[in-house]
């Protein structure tokens, strides 16, 4: 199956799925996920729909988003951060980051960007399934970070993000999603400067639930591309 039909089909079923949760689709952006995809690959795709791509290594990436510049309309970095390499994410102009979770790492950005003169869209990234293996604030630690973001003055919070719980039980899915959508109108209630217009939330395997959930930000992959590459082409 090409990119092209991939990305129709997948299409659809975010239509269908928003007709279900009597939401439009207008009202949700769909974020291809690049990794481990090469660069002819990403042509592919951006020349076949694809507008916003997402990358979740800075390694990775540098070896990618200087060859599609023009291509797309934005690059979202969803990965965990390291604070040794926030520069190198910062020279490639993410239009977000959907992966601050901690104070230190929230500071050191805030200092990079001040220090150039920039401002960061960002998400705070909330681990709702309460796995160890996965990157996230605490749910009930999630209110005082962002009070402390707010702080930050070049960083502006737009949204969460979260990772749903590995499982095919979709009632534990689902108390991953609604937790984070209950969050994020809990901290816009307590905070009224705060607009957190972004829930980044549903990957391939559960996307549709999430958009029933109120997700408007979708991360997907092998959905799209099909089984990741073992190596990178540019």
């Amino acid at each position: 199956m090409n990119i092209r039909t991939r990305i129709e089909e997948v299409e659809q079923r975010i239509v269908k799925a928003a007709e279900r949760a009597g939401r439009n689709r207008n009202d949700i952006k769909l974020l291809a996920v690049t990794k481990t995809h090469g660069v002819d690959v990403i042509k592919a795709a951006l020349s076949a729909g694809i507008e916003f791509i997402g990358e979740n290594k800075v390694q990775e990436a540098e070896t990618k988003i200087p060859f599609l510049t023009g291509l797309y309309k934005e690059f979202h970095y969803i990965g965990h951060l390291q604070t040794n390499k926030i520069n190198k994410l910062l020279n490639l102009n993410p239009s977000l980051i959907h992966s601050i979770d901690n104070l230190h790492l929230a500071e050191k950005l805030n200092s990079r960007l001040a220090a150039a003169n920039k401002i960061q869209d960002i998400l705070l990234q909330v681990n709702t399934s309460g796995e160890e293996s996965k990157f996230g604030v605490a749910p009930e630690a999630a209110e005082e970070l962002a009070g402390k973001i707010l702080e930050c003055e070049n960083l502006n919070l737009t949204g969460l993000m979260t990772i749903g719980r590995f499982t095919d039980n979709e009632k534990e899915l689902r108390a991953s999603f609604s937790m984070l959508r209950r969050l994020r109108d809990q901290l816009s209630s307590e905070y009224s400067g705060m607009e957190l217009k972004w829930l980044s939330m549903g990957m391939s395997n559960d996307f549709e639930i999430a958009v029933d959930e109120g997700a408007n930000l979708l991360r997907l992959g092998t959905v799209l591309f099909g089984a990741r590459a073992c190596s990178l082409r540019k």
